[in-house]
C-alpha cells in the first residue's frame, strides 16, 4: 500500500502556493472597501514579496534547471515544469498589479488631492523647480557610463533603478557608442514631494524616474538623447557560507554580504515603452530569456512607494487608528516579576501592547537581584530598544548572553552590527549551531529571591522586533513555572555549550522532538477517533509543507478526525479529496495585519491541549532550525487562545479564503447574517480606539 508521500498527486507545489498567497494580498488592494492609501500599501507589499520570491525561490529554480537536478519535492514536478507555471502566474500577477495601480489606485488618490505628476502634467513653474532640484540634488551623484571597449556594460546592483539611454552624435573624444547606462544611487529618494508653494496642493509627488527622464540630456552635452528607458534587474540573493569550514562566522558573513548585490540575474523589469532593440540588448547582457522579462506600465520598483502612506496625513484614507491595549493583569509601572509570580501572563499582539516585554527587560537590567539575562534574537531591526537595554545591562555588569542568529535572511548586516556592539560591552554572544538557524523566541531572566534563584521566562511565536509587533499577529507568554524555566535553561545550555540534548518536560524542540511530538499528537487523535471518541485538530501557521506531517493529517482525516487548518501562506496539503482528506478544511486569512502566530490545538479526549510555537510545519523548521513549541498550562489562558486565536478565524466571513483540492482559493462572503472579520473583532475586544 502506497504511503501518501509516494503519491505526488496529493501534494501542491510550494512556489505556485507562494504566488497564490500574493494573489490574496493583491486582493486587499483590489477591494474598494480597503482605504485608498492602504490599497497603495498592499500593492507595495506585493512587489516586496515578489522581489524576495525571485531572489530566493526563482533563483533556486534557475540553479536547478542549469544543474539538471531531478524533481525533489513531494509533488514530483521538476524545476523546468515549475518555472514555466511560475513565469505565467507571475506575469499575470504583475500585469494585474499595474493595471490596478493605473486604473484605480492612482486616479482614486488624485481625486483625493494626492497626485503623482507625469511630465506632461507639469506646469512651467513645476518644471523649473524640478530642473533646479535635479541640478542641486540629483546630477552631482550621477555617473553616466557610455558603453565602448573601454567601458563595458556595468555590473548593476540588485534591484537598483537604472536607465538605458539611446544617443546620437559623437562626444568630445569622437566616440559614438549609441548607448549609455545611468545608475540612480540608492541615496536618492524615488518619490519627491513638491513644495506646496510650487504645486499649489498639499500632496503632489513626482517620481525620480520622471525627473531623470526630463533632464537626462544634461549628462550628455552636445549629443542627442533619442530616448531613455528605466530598468531594474533582480539577482540571486542567497548567501553561501560554509559554516563547517569557516573559523569566524561573523567575519565570513560580513565578507559575503556584498556579493548579494551581484548574484546571478533572475529577472529583468523594464518600462513598457522600452524599445525592442534595447530590450533585446539588456536581456543579452544579463543572459536572461524572454520569460524572465517583465514589462511594467509605471515605476519598475513599487516598493519605494511604501513611504507615501506614512508621509500623507490623511487618516480618512487609512485604517482607523488604534492603541494596543494592556494585558489586564499588569498595571502601568507594575513590578513585572511580582505580576508573573501571581500567574502566567498572555499577550496577544498587535491588539495588546508589546510594552510589557520592554518593561520586563528594563526592570531586569536595573534590578540588583537579577544575576543573568539570556535571550535569542532572530530579527530585531537596525534600531532596537531591546538590544540597547541588553547593551546597558551588560555594561552595568549583568551576566548577559545573547544567541544571535547571523544568518537571518536579509537581517544579516543588522545582526552582525548588534553582535559587535554586544561583545564590546562584555556580553556573551553566541551565533547558534552550525547547520541550524536559531529561530526560537526565548527570553529568560534569573533573579535571586530569598536565598534561591528563580527563573522568569518569556516565550513567543514572533520576533523581538518592536516594529513588527505592531503589524504581525503573535502570542507571547510570561511564566515563572519552574519546569518550563528549567526546559528553557536546558535549551540555552545546548545553544551555548556542548553536550547531548536533554529530555525536556514541557517544551517540544526542533530538531529533536518537535516533529515526533506533532506526529504523536496527530496519532493520538486518530486513536481516539477509531475508539469512538471525538477527534479534533485545529492548527494555525504560516506554511504547511512537510510531507510526513501532511501524510499523518490525511490518515487522521480517514479515521474521522475533524481538522481545520488556518494556513496564511503556502499549503501543500490538498483538502476535500474523497477518501483522503474530506474531513480537512484549509483557510487563509489575509487582512490589515500579517497573520504570523503558530497555534496548535489537539482535543486529546477532552484535555484540549494548546501549544504555541515559533515553528511552521515545514522541513526546515522541523529539521534544520532550533525551534520551541510550548504548552499553555493555565486552563483559562488555553480557553482564551481558542476564543481569540482560532475560533474567530474559523468564523471569519470577510477576510478568510477557503482552499479547494486544486489549490484554488475563494473568498468567503457574509451572504446572510452578520459580517465577521477576525482582526476587526480582536481590535474591538482588546485594543483602544482613540476618541474622535
Amino acid at each position: 500500500m502506497n504511503k501518501p508521500r509516494d503519491i505526488p498527486e496529493l501534494y501542491l507545489n510550494r512556489e505556485l502556493g507562494q504566488l497564490a498567497f500574493n494573489r490574496r494580498v493583491l486582493a486587499q488592494a483590489e477591494n474598494r472597501a480597503t482605504p485608498l492609501l492602504e490599497r497603495l500599501r498592499f500593492l507595495c507589499i506585493v512587489s516586496s514579496n515578489l522581489d524576495e520570491f525571485f531572489e530566493i525561490r526563482v533563483s533556486g529554480l534557475h540553479a536547478e534547471i542549469e544543474a539538471g537536478s531531478p524533481a525533489i519535492g513531494p509533488d514530483r514536478m521538476d524545476a523546468g515544469q515549475v518555472f514555466a507555471q511560475v513565469a505565467k502566474e507571475a506575469h499575470d500577477l504583475v500585469a494585474t498589479q499595474y493595471q490596478l495601480l493605473n486604473l484605480e489606485v492612482l486616479p482614486g488618490l488624485a481625486a483625493e488631492g494626492i497626485r503623482f505628476l507625469r511630465r506632461s502634467d507639469l506646469t512651467p513653474a513645476q518644471s523649473e523647480w524640478i530642473k533646479a532640484y535635479y541640478f542641486r540634488e540629483v546630477m552631482p551623484v550621477l555617473t553616466p557610463i557610455g558603453l565602448d571597449p573601454a567601458h563595458p556594460f556595468p555590473r548593476v546592483l540588485n534591484k537598483s533603478l537604472n536607465f538605458a539611454v539611446e544617443l546620437e552624435g559623437k562626444d568630445a573624444f569622437g566616440r559614438n557608442s549609441g548607448i549609455a547606462i545611468v545608475q540612480a544611487p540608492r541615496v536618492l529618494p524615488r518619490v519627491i514631494r513638491l513644495p506646496r508653494e510650487i504645486s499649489g496642493a498639499e500632496y503632489d509627488f513626482v517620481f525620480l524616474s520622471s525627473i531623470l527622464h526630463e533632464n537626462v540630456a544634461e549628462l550628455f552635452a552636445g549629443m542627442k538623447v533619442v530616448d531613455s528607458y528605466q530598468f531594474r534587474v533582480t539577482r540571486n540573493s542567497e548567501l553561501f557560507v560554509d559554516e563547517e569550514e569557516v573559523k569566524d562566522l561573523r567575519t565570513a558573513l560580513r565578507g559575503e554580504l556584498p556579493h548579494r548585490q551581484f548574484g546571478d540575474e533572475v529577472r529583468l523589469e523594464v518600462a513598457d515603452n522600452c524599445s525592442p532593440q534595447i530590450t533585446e540588448y539588456l536581456l543579452s547582457q544579463f543572459k536572461l530569456d524572454p520569460e524572465d522579462l517583465y514589462r511594467v506600465d509605471g515605476p519598475v520598483n513599487l516598493v519605494r512607494l511604501m513611504s507615501v502612506p506614512d508621509g500623507v496625513n490623511r487618516p480618512d484614507l487609512k485604517y482607523p487608528a488604534f492603541r494596543p491595549g494592556p494585558p489586564s493583569p499588569i498595571a502601568p509601572q507594575e513590578d513585572m516579576f511580582a505580576a508573573i509570580r501571581e500567574g502566567e501572563i498572555l499577550l496577544h499582539h498587535p491588539y495588546q501592547s508589546f510594552q510589557p516585554v520592554i518593561a520586563f527587560l528594563q526592570q531586569a537590567a536595573r534590578d540588583a537581584a537579577v544575576v543573568a539575562i539570556k535571550m535569542t534574537v532572530y530579527r530585531t531591526g537596525a534600531e532596537s530598544e531591546l538590544m540597547e537595554i541588553l547593551i546597558g545591562a551588560a555594561r552595568s555588569g549583568k551576566e548577559v548572553t545573547v544567541v544571535l542568529e547571523l544568518l537571518a535572511r536579509f537581517d544579516e548586516e543588522a545582526n552582525i552590527n548588534w553582535a559587535q556592539r554586544l561583545e564590546e560591552v562584555g556580553a556573551h554572544v553566541i551565533y547558534g549551531v552550525v547547520g541550524h538557524k536559531t529561530h526560537a523566541k526565548m527570553l529568560m531572566v534569573v533573579r535571586r529571591e530569598e536565598e534561591r534563584l528563580r527563573r522568569y521566562v518569556h516565550l513567543s511565536t514572533g520576533n523581538y522586533h518592536p516594529r513588527t509587533t505592531k503589524l504581525y499577529t503573535d502570542w507571547g507568554l510570561f511564566t515563572a513555572n519552574e519546569q518550563i524555566g528549567a526546559d528553557v535553561n536546558d535549551v540555552f545550555t545546548q545553544l551555548t555549550g556542548l553536550g547531548r540534548a536533554t529530555r525536556l518536560k514541557h517544551l517540544w524542540e526542533s530538531p529533536f522532538t518537535l516533529h515526533k511530538q506533532i506526529l504523536r499528537a496527530i496519532q493520538n487523535e486518530i486513536q481516539n477517533a477509531q475508539g469512538g471518541k471525538k477527534g479534533r485538530i485545529i492548527a494555525k501557521m504560516n506554511a504547511l509543507l512537510e510531507p510526513e506531517t501532511i501524510g499523518a493529517l490525511y490518515e487522521a482525516s480517514k479515521a474521522g478526525v475533524e481538522i481545520d487548518l488556518i494556513v496564511r501562506g503556502v499549503c501543500a496539503l490538498r483538502p476535500g479529496i474523497p477518501g483522503v482528506s474530506e474531513n480537512i478544511r484549509v483557510c487563509s486569512v489575509v487582512g490589515r495585519f500579517l497573520e504570523h502566530s503558530r497555534v496548535f490545538y489537539f482535543h486529546n479526549d477532552g484535555a484540549e491541549d494548546v501549544y504555541l510555537s515559533s515553528a511552521d510545519w515545514m522541513d526546515r523548521n522541523f529539521f534544520r532550525r532550533v525551534e520551541v513549541c510550548f504548552p499553555v498550562l493555565d486552563p483559562k489562558l488555553r480557553k482564551r487562545i481558542v476564543n481569540e486565536g482560532l475560533q474567530p478565524y474559523l468564523e471569519d466571513n470577510c477576510q478568510a479564503w477557503d482552499m479547494d483540492q486544486d489549490g484554488h482559493y475563494s473568498l468567503r462572503s457574509p451572504r446572510r447574517g452578520k459580517p465577521q472579520a477576525a482582526q476587526d473583532a480582536l481590535l474591538e475586544l482588546l485594543a483602544h480606539r482613540p476618541a474622535s
